[in-house]
């Protein structure tokens, strides 16, 4: 099996918004060419840069991402149907929702993707295609011009599992105890209680 580093593009840190082919506004991009993965696979590992960690973290509404790692095994299916799988790891600082204070979240993730060249052009009407996966199955995800972007993949892997609310641990909703029921004080329905 053939271990590979793919660099970063060389269009620099801000890949164009108008290709296809990335995710997060492009702020993450590693392009691989379907053709050059040889028979026996390739292991990769890939790792954000600072000016990445920085795009990545404006782009999702993150205080910060202070570390992006992610590895990859890809392998062929067919002649033109691949498989992607690996483990993303990122440290970042998200804001607390309820006191609003920055705190450091470890997001680990399994990556499991299939990956085939579009069966139409893009921009071209959907209507009535081949059925080329199984009955409950994932259709897989497009190989646009011949390449896999491996960082639009790590990306898209780390949003998917960030918290939308995030919550400092240990921090409560004011109002609330920890059984979850509102407390006496300061509720709007305190003098009710009291009547009854």
């Amino acid at each position: 099996m053939a271990t590979k580093t793919v660099s970063p593009s060389k269009r620099g840190t801000s890949p164009s918004k108008t290709d296809p082919a990335l995710d997060g506004g492009g702020c993450f991009s590693r392009v691989l060419a379907a053709d050059t993965v040889p028979d026996t696979g390739l292991d990769l590992e890939l790792r954000a840069s600072e000016a990445e960690c920085a795009a990545l973290a404006q782009a999702y509404g993150l205080a910060a991402v202070d570390d992006l790692v992610a590895s990859f095994d890809v392998r062929k299916q067919s002649r033109t149907r691949f498989k992607v799988v690996g483990n993303l790891r990122a440290r970042v600082t998200q804001t607390c929702v309820v006191s609003l204070e920055p705190f450091e979240t470890l997001v680990n993730a399994d990556i499991d993707v299939d990956f085939a060249p579009l069966s139409r052009p893009i921009g071209q009407a959907a209507g009535p295609a081949p059925a080329a996966f199984l009955a409950g199955e994932d259709p897989p995800d497009p190989i646009i011009d011949g390449k896999i972007d491996l960082g639009a993949l790590a990306a898209e892997f780390l949003t998917l599992n960030l918290d939308v609310y995030p919550r400092k641990p240990g921090v409560l909703f004011e109002g609330t105890e920890a059984g979850g029921e509102p407390s006496d004080k300061n509720s709007p329905f305190a003098v009710l209680r009291q009547r009854s």
